[in-house]
């Protein structure tokens, strides 16, 4: 189960990350997530960072180091990480490395709504998709390949994640889009009918009404009568 951290916002752990290398100042935080691809990695708010390192200052996962002053420029806090945030960085990754959790992605919200899409529309939405990702695939591991000579693989395997995930997709998509077009996807005659007809297939109609009514309560408290 995942814990309930004093600054929970992954965009604390990417400063974290940063920060175990060596005490930076803020901008030089931002410099530094920008130019390792953080903001690929995770949800990063650039607004938010100020905000993020004042709570982990707040909390002790990172001190203030020494103030410096670069020409006319307004002074500079240099942030070093504490040893309670190194401690907080290590677990956060052990967390995320080990637990699985439910998440939330876009495409799988709109397949849970396929159905208000007609059948010939869906396919051709995920030919759309399928060749947008495609695409996406090609530039990623021809990115991935001009990296591997240049960087470690241990900094690179998120990446090589995000590639095993897209084509596991575009997979599934293909796989999806025969059933439509050999006309083997179970209820299609019925979904396509529905749309055309606005008439709800019987067996589909006593699903969504057994589905959307709350079961009768039978405890002492049910008032209900």
């Amino acid at each position: 189960m995942a814990k309930r951290r004093k600054v929970g916002n992954l965009m604390a752990l990417a400063v974290l990350s940063v920060l175990a290398q060596r005490p930076m100042h803020p901008y030089e935080i931002a410099t530094a997530l920008r130019g390792w691809g953080k903001d690929q990695d995770m949800p990063i708010k650039w607004g938010s960072l100020y905000t993020v390192v004042g709570n982990l200052d707040r909390h002790g996962f990172i001190a203030a180091a020494e103030s410096v002053r670069a020409g006319r420029r307004p002074e500079r806090t240099v942030y070093r990480i504490t040893d309670a945030g190194r401690a907080e960085l290590v677990d956060w990754a052990r967390e995320l490395l080990a637990t699985p959790m439910t998440e939330y992605p876009r495409f799988r919200a709109g397949l849970s709504v396929l159905a208000a899409l007609h059948p010939d529309e869906a396919a051709e939405l995920l030919r759309q998709r399928l060749h947008q990702l495609v695409d996406n695939l090609a530039t990623a591991r021809a990115a991935l390949a001009g990296h591997a000579t240049e960087v470690p693989r241990l900094f690179l395997v998120e990446s090589e994640y995000d590639l095993v995930l897209g084509e596991a997709e575009a997979s599934w998509i293909r796989a999806l889009l025969a059933e439509f077009d050999a006309g083997t996807f179970p209820g299609l005659d019925q979904w396509r009918t529905f749309h055309e007809t606005g008439e709800l297939p019987a067996e589909v109609a006593a699903l969504a009404e057994r589905t959307s009514t709350p079961e009768r309560s039978d405890s002492p408290d049910d008032t209900s009568s």
